[in-house]
């Protein structure tokens, strides 16, 4: 995998997601990191993922990578050259404590192995995107499908208020958010990343 500077992620960018885990729909984007320790790749290989701190929940999301600095009036083309599919792995119950105290969500987002990326495609352009789904097979059974087309915040929206707000430079990715049909994994599955009908990627979870 190449090197990757900085994980930014985005919590509630689908408002059927939001609604299903009980949520507010925001009304700015939820920004929040994983540590690069937490980058894992979907090659059909067994990774390993924590199994005694309660539920263990994928996230399928689309992910860019960021091509040049950011600066006022780039465009999506200018900014984005590559994307992959990810899973944003979560540890539910321990989410739902920190948030029950106020805290921030790292224990429950950015263990090791809790970023999965497909290896990055070339970007087909926006429209490409809206009319192309993604989907998380579990075992053979689709348990995910989204598409871009019903994010709250779209790509452009999220580069400048992340670029705005933290900075952004090439190397960076930008996980952009899960739709509805969150769910838990168990020891043994087989998690399968599609793109339309493409196979992007493809591993086991193996739960310690």
């Amino acid at each position: 995998m190449e090197q990757i500077r900085n994980i930014y992620c985005v919590g509630r960018n689908y408002k059927l997601h939001a609604q299903e885990l009980g949520n507010d729909v925001p009304a700015k984007p939820m920004i929040f990191g994983k540590p690069t320790h937490a980058l894992a790749e979907a090659n059909g290989a067994v990774i390993e993922l924590p199994g005694s701190q309660g539920e263990l929940h994928y996230e399928t999301e689309l992910v860019i990578h960021i091509a040049r600095s950011y600066e006022e009036g780039v465009s999506l083309e200018q900014m984005v050259d590559k994307i992959a599919l990810g899973i944003d792995f979560t540890l539910r119950d321990v989410q739902a404590e920190l948030k029950k105290k106020g805290h921030p969500w790292l224990l429950a987002k950015g263990f090791q192995n809790s970023a999965i990326l497909t290896p990055f495609q070339p970007f087909p352009g926006l429209e490409a995107c809206l009319q192309t789904d993604f989907a998380l097979l579990k075992n053979g059974e689709q348990v995910q499908r989204g598409n871009i087309g019903n994010v709250i915040f779209d790509l452009m929206t999220l580069i400048q208020y992340i670029g705005d707000n933290f900075g952004l430079d090439r190397g960076d990715v930008i996980y952009t958010g899960t739709p509805e049909g969150v769910g838990p994994v168990s020891d043994g599955d087989v998690l399968t990343l599609l793109w339309g009908d493409q196979k992007w990627g493809e591993f086991t979870a193996r739960l310690r």
